[in-house]
């Protein structure tokens, strides 16, 4: 007869003496020494922001305490702070001068992010790790991740397949300029097998892919869409990004993203989708995975903070630690900078 592990807990429990797990809360260094989870300089990427047409950093008005970079000293001060600090990781955003239906400064090779990962990687070498997001919705000046196309009944769609074609040709720029990781984020169907074929045509064996694997349409992308003016101008991206209902359809588009040649995986966001990330890993331990605390997750810690109604860094520490603990191999969060200046404080903290 095979007895479940509910009945295993449930007879275990039964049989210890009242009180034993109590016993090892009793004081901080019994805590410590007994913690499940913890939080490394190493877990974390941090999202950067680089816009074409300025020279000092620009305030993200939705996302307080993130700055858009100019393609200048400022950014390397800032990039230099992370590495001093233990960040070793970033992910880089674009907002071109010039946008077109094509989305063609995503692919062009002098684009902004194909210039940024060169300046990053001449300055920092193999100190940093340089990620660069593969969309088009920062390039296009209708909003959306890819080609649109209109049907003759009057509907526009995203064109799949001429999509993951420019997301392939995207990909081998970046990594001609010099990036560590490319990250398509689409969700279109076959953009990983696109981009892997390409890459290794290319000679590009070594470049990484960190799939946006399991992407809801979720309603927290907001504040990001703000700072990378890319809000959709018509329709919306529910067609192509994750039913928010959807917990094991998760579980498909992970193993489609395996299977093409992905890397790393993701779950996005991260806080609200906490039992998405844990599914994913019990099914794929073997896989490194990704969670990103976007910025709607970002900025509503952040607007309680500055009201005075959380406590900063538990918080902050607390929000992380669920997502590491759910399963996360790495996190993407615009905490970054400021979570490892207190990384020290978590035993005291706890």
């Amino acid at each position: 007869m095979v007895v479940t592990e509910s009945i295993r807990l449930r007879n275990y429990l039964f049989n210890y003496p009242v009180n034993r797990p109590r016993r090892l809360r009793s004081n901080v260094l019994i805590r410590n020494m007994v913690a499940e989870t913890m939080l490394r300089p190493d877990d974390f990427v941090m999202p950067i922001f680089v816009r074409e047409d300025i020279n000092e950093p620009e305030p993200i008005k939705s996302l307080p305490g993130q700055y858009r970079w100019p393609l200048n000293d400022k950014l390397i001060n800032f990039v230099d702070q992370l590495v001093s600090s233990g960040i070793r990781s970033v992910i880089l955003f674009g907002i071109p001068e010039h946008k077109d239906e094509w989305g063609s400064s995503a692919y062009d090779e002098h684009g902004i992010i194909q210039r940024t990962i060169k300046f990053l990687k001449d300055s920092f070498e193999d100190k940093l790790i340089v990620m660069a997001d593969v969309c088009l919705c920062e390039y296009t000046d209708h909003g959306h991740c890819g080609v649109v196309k209109k049907l003759p009944d009057g509907r526009y769609i995203v064109d799949n397949d001429s999509t993951i074609e420019l997301y392939a040709k995207t990909a081998v720029t970046y990594a001609e300029s010099g990036v560590d990781v490319v990250a398509p984020s689409g969700m279109m169907d076959g953009q990983v097998k696109a981009i892997r074929e390409a890459l290794d045509r290319a000679g590009f064996n070594d470049v990484v892919i960190m799939a946006y694997s399991a992407k809801y349409a979720s309603s927290f992308y907001g504040p990001f869409r703000e700072a990378a003016a890319s809000a959709p101008k018509f329709g919306d991206r529910r067609s192509y990004q994750m039913d928010p209902r959807n917990a094991h359809e998760a579980l498909k588009e992970v193993a489609m993203d395996i299977n093409e040649g992905a890397d790393i995986v993701m779950v996005k966001p991260a806080m609200l989708y906490l039992d998405v990330i844990r599914l994913v890993k019990q099914n794929f331990p073997e896989v490194p995975l990704a969670a990103y605390q976007v910025s709607g997750e970002y900025a509503m810690l952040k607007a309680a903070i500055m009201n005075g109604w959380l406590d900063e860094k538990r918080a902050i520490l607390e929000s992380l630690i669920a997502i590491r603990r759910a399963g996360a191999d790495l996190i993407i969060t615009y905490f970054a900078k400021d979570v490892v200046n207190y990384l020290d404080e978590i035993e005291r903290l706890f």
